[in-house]
C-alpha cells in the first residue's frame, strides 16, 4: 500500500480543526490528528520568530496526494505552508485498506 503521512502546521487550532475537516468531508485524507501546544522557531524574512502553532498530521494516499496537496495549499492560510509528505514503511493491512476505503481517488 502507497500510503502518506502529510504534515502541516497551523497557526491556531480552529483553522487546523476547519481545513483538516474539509480535506476529510472531501475524501482527500482518511484522518487527521490535530496536536496544539506546538511551539516553533523558525526564520522569516531575515528575523528570527517564535509562534505557537498547532500540528496536523493527515492520513492520505499517494495517488490521492497531488489532489490533497492543491486543495491545502489553496486554503492554508499561510504565505508558506508547511506541507511534508513522508511515506510509510509499514502499517497494518487492516488500517492501510481502510486508508485506502477513506481517500477518493
Amino acid at each position: 500500500m502507497d500510503l502518506l503521512l502529510v504534515i502541516s502546521t497551523f497557526p491556531d487550532e480552529e483553522k487546523a480543526r476547519q481545513i483538516g475537516t474539509l480535506l476529510v468531508e472531501k475524501q482527500l485524507a482518511a484522518c487527521v490528528n490535530l496536536l496544539p501546544g506546538l511551539t516553533s522557531i523558525y526564520r522569516w524574512q531575515g528575523k528570527i520568530e517564535t509562534a505557537g502553532e498547532v500540528m496536523a498530521i493527515f492520513k492520505t494516499t499517494a495517488a490521492g496526494f497531488p489532489a490533497f496537496r492543491d486543495e491545502l495549499l489553496a486554503l492554508h492560510p499561510y504565505d508558506v505552508p508547511e506541507v511534508v509528505a513522508l511515506r510509510t514503511a509499514d502499517v497494518s493491512a487492516a488500517y492501510g485498506r481502510w486508508i485506502m476505503e477513506q481517500v477518493g481517488v
